[in-house]
């Protein structure tokens, strides 16, 4: 009978699929059928027992049957229980790591969109410069040109 608990939530790193990070959710996956394996193991058998107790003849003899019967059902609630706690801790695990995934994938976008900005700045102050310099060619052609001494006509 398992009674919960073993896995844990923070599990999941948030470096990416990395062979460690690949072999621990293997892992967990494997720890997680064990445990559903043996819940439903357990509330068949205990089933079985109680289904072959009730078809007899006589449905209680004793009161060491009776007892055995309520001490199976107690054991397929417990196993019930540890299914829907196992259950509840997929669906933790799902929404933690649906977070870790999306912040991975935002973390990406910024430095991606960083690396943009920087590209985008440097080609800005390349840019700057080049007019700066086209423009102080304009002026000087400007200001020794034989035209600027003439005045304009019309």
């Amino acid at each position: 009978m398992n009674k919960g608990g073993g896995v844990g939530l923070g599990s999941s790193g948030g470096g990416g699929p990395t062979a460690a990070a690949a072999a621990a959710a293997a892992q967990k996956q494997k720890t997680l059928q064990q445990r559903v394996d043996t819940d439903i193991g357990n509330i068949v058998d205990n089933f079985n027992f109680l289904a072959s107790l009730a078809v007899n003849d006589p449905p209680v003899r004793n009161s060491q049957e009776a007892f055995m019967m309520e001490m199976r059902a107690a054991r397929m609630g417990q196993a019930a229980d540890s299914l829907l706690k196992l259950v509840s801790e997929l669906k933790q695990t799902s929404i933690f790591s649906g977070f870790a995934s999306l912040h991975d994938h935002v973390e990406q976008r910024v430095n991606e969109l960083n690396h943009q900005a920087e590209k985008t700045d440097s080609m800005l102050s390349r840019i700057g410069e080049e007019a700066a310099a086209s423009l102080k060619e304009l002026e000087s052609h400007y200001y020794s040109s034989a035209l600027r001494s003439q005045p304009p006509q019309l």
